[in-house]
């Protein structure tokens, strides 16, 4: 029997939900149910192993950037989903500038949610902020979806909604994308476009690949920059 979480799905496949044009929270609130979600997050264009190391490596605004990301082996229980914890951490010309736990849970059809992030920014080896974090079911945030089951080009989606803080969007562009990185080269990407109201006119395309997941993104609008995957170390 499907539950109100697997309606919000449907509409998802149809592609009228989470559009960039809905606004507040009445045009956006996923219903999330526990019973929907599954233990591992096994998405083919998103990945999650416990363990599983990523490193990227490339620029930003014209200074060297490296990314590392980290799959942790526990999980936290967020609105009852036992969501897998992942550690992204920032460095820019080898200074940490961001350090961030990020959670997430797949639902039974496949599609990956995110449930929150804990941000905290640095400068000069000092934490200055914590602007962009969020929890969902805390003070109206909700959650989004981060990766579709079955993406289909034209599909324009919510991936995280906490206004004023957190409100990233992403559109399916197209599934026949093609990435080189020092990593690989990898065919058959899915690619995808994504944004915030928050930035207006910094615009991001991100390539994933099966079995792997994010293995490129670059800024194509409001900056420079871009990032490829150098390193996997699995468990």
């Amino acid at each position: 029997m499907y539950r109100a979480v697997r309606a919000l799905l449907l509409m998802a496949a149809l592609g009228v939900v989470a559009l960039a044009g809905c606004g507040g929270e009445g045009g956006y609130n996923p219903l999330i149910d526990p019973a929907d979600f599954v233990a591992e997050v096994t998405n083919p264009f998103l990945p999650l192993a416990p363990g599983t190391r990523f490193v990227y490596e490339g620029e930003s605004d014209g200074e060297a950037e490296t990314v590392t990301v980290v799959v942790a082996e526990t999980t936290r229980s967020i609105l009852g989903v036992a969501c897998t914890e992942v550690r992204d951490t920032v460095e820019v010309d080898g200074e940490l500038v961001e350090d961030t736990l990020d959670w997430y849970a797949q639902d039974e059809d496949g599609s990956v949610w995110y449930f929150g992030e804990d941000v905290k920014n640095y400068e000069n080896g000092v934490l200055v902020s914590t602007d962009g974090s969020w929890l969902a079911g805390r003070d109206g945030a909700k959650a989004g979806i981060i990766m579709q089951a079955h993406p289909k080009v034209g599909q324009t989606y919510r991936q995280e909604y906490f206004p004023g803080e957190a409100e990233d969007m992403a559109r399916v562009l197209r599934l026949d994308g093609s990435a080189s990185v020092p990593y690989g080269d990898f065919e058959d990407c899915l690619v995808t476009e994504e944004w915030t109201p928050l930035e207006p006119g910094h615009v991001e395309h991100k390539y994933y690949a099966r079995a792997v997941g994010f293995v490129y993104g670059e800024t194509v609008q409001g900056g420079a920059g871009s990032v490829g995957l150098s390193e996997v170390t699995t468990p």
